[in-house]
């Protein structure tokens, strides 16, 4: 089916979600080393056709159909199957048989290319993959993350036992992957958990219950546990690599007791388990489980900000179509002032959490391959990307329903189904007070705020910024990294974290975007948003002024063609940017 309209409703299906978004391909040039990008260009348009066709009528169906679990056979055998739709099991084929997005980057082979592929390829075409289906990328995520984590700590004989299971791309062969690590008395607060391991003729049993497990019939899961008589608190903890199977085939011994009735990734199985002497295998060394899980739990948080960059940038293409082909009052509804601003505040929003997450997905690379300032940039990137954007996709997905109005309340159309959805990144795997308290916990213990502020500048030095902005931006991260400073050190200041970190998530979204600017020669549709980020989220705002900002410059940022240098001078100035001026002692704006 085309794009068409039916009595002034627009209907987008059938747009190639790739293609529609310009700005994409041009992200990827300056992230992709040329002959990679050549090689890739057609699995991204493969996939934006995809999503803009068959992911979608998929993602519907499997919505409308949950996964049901059967505990028993008809004459009472224990079963424990979950049945999944045939829709859900489609959307299992593209995402691991297909594309091998959980493979790619533990192998090389994936898409035709011989080595492992570099994290913005794999979280490039998870953006596009979860416009159309969210819940499916839950236990991609984990099944991608648990391989990493495995390949970090796990033995030889682990490694070598069930890593061509979870990078094959067979699907009689792929193990997916899960992480059971909440508890009824252990949400956030890890060092809480009870669910006790105990060595039995040589083998770690694992007791206890799992509140919360998505993805519950996996083949493999990471668990948290505390060996008997160890150590309360987080330090008594130890990572155990959990199978679903034993290797005679018989079940393992674990009970998935229900499954959860959810708002949203209604898709996706999530349940709760109950351990009752499942045989484990220990990973990485005892009692240090929460640091190793720790990096299954960041990569999960950096796939959730992913993710949620994806959702807003697919609900951006639905208004910019709607608004395009709708009519009211006798024009098009992208013609008018009001309209044509809260586009915009959505563009801006979901532009920066792209640049936040395609930029730390390239800090990943960097920091894989030994680059120790990547690896500060890393831990600190992650937690301010978990905590903003998967927040902004919320705000982002219900004005996106406005747009449509009516029909976006009907689920015939997946405005609901999206907005449902976008609730999950802001809780799963730390909720906002949890991941704006970890920025200052990596701020504190890993002197990651220097390493941060030192690279901004740089970047901004790189940038297409006129000298007065750049200015401008350098003494408002001048300003932003003393607040945090002082949020850091002061634990009475605990109150403060989430605005500071809001405001550090800022700084830094402004500063990837004017330096992407810069690396894409004449588009400067990016500085103009670098400027926008300036004006609307790091500058103080009188409530009652009548903003006088150019609607005509600000329309050109929803159109398709690049803004010339000239269009963007024009919108800077028109912004009315203050110059840089003295810092008062502890100011943030």
């Amino acid at each position: 089916m085309s794009e068409s309209i039916h009595r002034n409703i627009p209907d987008s299906r059938g747009h190639n979600a790739f293609t529609v978004d310009p700005e994409f391909a041009r992200l990827l040039s300056i992230y992709l080393e040329p002959e990679l990008r050549e090689h890739l260009a057609s699995a991204f348009h493969e996939l934006g056709d995809l999503v803009g066709d068959e992911l979608e009528s998929l993602a519907l169906e499997a919505d409308r159909h949950p996964p049901v679990l059967q505990l028993r056979t008809r004459h009472g055998a224990d079963l424990q199957h979950i049945d999944k739709h045939p829709a859900y099991r489609r959307l299992e084929h593209y995402a691991y048989s297909h594309f091998g997005l959980a493979a790619m980057s533990h192998r090389g082979g994936v898409l035709g290319w011989p080595k492992p592929l570099p994290p913005i390829v794999k979280y490039g075409l998870t953006y596009l993959f979860v416009q159309a289906e969210f819940g499916l990328c839950c236990p991609l995520s984990m099944t991608d993350s648990l391989t990493r984590t495995l390949r970090k700590f796990g033995s030889d004989e682990l490694i070598e036992r069930y890593l061509g299971h979870l990078t094959s791309q067979e699907e009689e062969q792929l193990f997916q992957g899960a992480m059971f690590m909440t508890e009824q008395d252990a949400g956030s607060d890890v060092g809480a958990i009870t669910t006790e391991a105990r060595l039995e003729e040589g083998v770690w049993r694992l007791y206890g219950d799992k509140w919360f497990c998505s993805n519950p019939d996996a083949a493999l899961a990471m668990v948290l546990a505390r060996p008997e008589g160890g150590e309360p608190g987080t330090r008594g903890l130890t990572l155990f690599l959990l199978p679903r199977r034993l290797p005679d085939g018989s079940l393992n011994r674990y009970r998935i007791q229900r499954l959860k009735d959810k708002l949203g990734t209604r898709s996706m199985a999530s349940g709760e388990i109950v351990m009752e002497g499942a045989e484990a295998y220990v990973v990485g060394e005892p009692g240090k489980g929460f640091k190793q899980m720790t990096d299954m739990i960041n990569m999960s948080r950096l796939s959730n900000g992913v993710r949620s960059a994806g959702l807003m940038r697919r609900v951006v293409n639905e208004a910019l179509f709607i608004a395009s082909h709708r009519e009211a009052f006798g024009r098009r509804l992208i013609d008018l002032p009001l309209m044509q601003r809260q586009l915009l505040k959505m563009l801006l929003t979901a532009e920066q959490g792209r640049s936040l997450v395609f930029h730390t997905a390239d800090c990943l690379r960097r920091a894989d391959g030994g680059d120790a300032e990547a690896a500060k940039l890393l831990r600190i990137l992650t937690p301010l990307i978990k905590f903003r954007t998967t927040r902004d996709a919320r705000k982002v997905a219900g004005d996106g329903m406005e747009v449509r109005g009516g029909c976006g309340y009907i689920e015939e159309w997946s405005d609901a189904r999206v907005l449902r959805d976008a609730h999950l990144g802001s809780i799963w795997e730390g909720t906002s007070n949890i991941v704006a308290l970890d920025v200052f916990r990596a701020i504190r213990r890993e002197g990651t705020l220097p390493v941060l502020v030192t690279y901004l500048r740089r970047l901004l030095g790189e940038s297409v910024l006129g000298e007065s902005e750049r200015a401008l931006l350098a003494d408002q991260l001048e300003k932003g990294a003393h607040a945090a400073e002082r949020v850091a050190a002061n634990p009475s200041n605990e109150a403060e974290v989430r605005r500071i970190a809001s405001a550090l998530y800022h700084l830094t979204s402004a500063v990837f975007l004017a330096w992407e600017a810069g690396q894409q020669g004449g588009d400067c549709r990016r500085q103009a948003l670098a400027a926008l980020v300036m004006r609307y989220r790091l500058l103080p705002q009188d409530p009652l002024a009548v903003d006088e900002a150019p609607t005509p410059r600000l329309a050109e940022l929803l159109a398709e063609a690049p803004m010339g240098r000239a269009a963007v001078a024009q919108l800077i100035e028109g912004l009315g940017l203050p110059q840089a001026a003295p810092r008062a002692e502890g100011e943030i704006a």
